[in-house]
Order: C-alpha cells, then structure tokens, then sequence
C-alpha cells in the first residue's frame, strides 16, 4: 500500500476496481464506495470507532467482502486556510499506521490518496436539514455521507472523460 498523488490513483487502480471513501474522525470513520466508472460514490457504513487493531480488521475484512477495492481516499482535514494542523497529523498516522497493517497480513498493495475535505461535513448536515431529516437520522447518516461527499469530489477531479 503506498500513498499516491491524486493524479496517479487512476494509473494505479484496475479498469474494473472501484475506490473506498474514508472519514477518518477521532469517533467514527465513515466509509463510501463508488462505481468500477467513477462516476458515482455512496455512503457505505459508519464503523465506530474502538482499537485500531479492531477498526483495520473491520476495514480490511469489508474491502475483502467488497472485493473489488482497489483504492483508498481518504479525507485530508486541512485548515480552512489550508494549512496543516493536528487532524493532518493524526489522518496522515492512521494512513501510514493502515499501510503497516496491511503489509503485516500480507495482503496486496492497495494505493491510498488524500482528498481536501474541507466543509465536506457542513455541506451534507445542510442537505440533510433541507431533506428534513430527523436529528437522529442526520447523526446516523452524517459520517457516511461525508465521506461519500469527499469520494466523490476527488472521481469528480480525476474521471479522466
């Protein structure tokens, strides 16, 4: 697994694989899937978040299942005047921790990429509430679909058409 520029994740990824969204919080990590066209990301799943161990073995078991995931983008919570604060840090250990991992089981390469998201979460709370979402609902959802908002801003920058 290594970490790739936005640009090379298509020339790394297979004609027929599709990428994994990833929000990675200090709780929760929200997980989005898209199409093997890149055109359309969904929210997957919410994974709570426990030890490490225990969310990379989630995580690995349900790229797995998925078993046509061949990229990894993951959310860069730079500062809305785009510097890099703590969140970079820590999103940037979790990469680099989820590579290690992955070498240790001694599964194949899976490149990872890092995709601004910036407002990512403000923006789906705000669809959520103009789809009148109850509060409950917009916790259970929020994650997820922030994820799905940064997968699909980075096929939306790299469909290639």
């Amino acid at each position: 697994m290594a970490l790739c520029k936005t640009e090379e994740m298509r020339g790394l990824v297979g004609s027929a694989q599709r990428l994994m969204g990833l929000d990675v919080g200090k709780k929760t990590i929200g997980i989005a899937t898209c199409d093997a066209g890149w055109r359309i990301a969904t929210a997957h799943s919410i994974l709570r978040r426990s030890k490490f161990t225990a969310d990379m073995d989630v995580l690995f078991t349900l790229i797995t299942e998925l078993g046509d995931i061949g990229g990894l983008v993951i959310g860069w919570p730079v500062n809305m005047d785009g510097s890099e604060g703590p969140r970079c840090d820590a999103t940037r250990d979790f990469a680099h921790a989820l590579m290690r991992k992955r070498a240790e089981m001694g599964l194949d390469d899976l490149p990872i990429a890092f995709h601004d998201e910036r407002l990512s979460t403000e923006a789906v709370e705000r669809a959520m509430l103009e789809g009148d979402l109850t509060r409950q609902r917009r916790h259970d959802r929020r994650d997820a679909l922030a994820a799905a908002w940064i997968l699909q801003g980075f096929i939306d920058g790299n469909r290639g058409d």
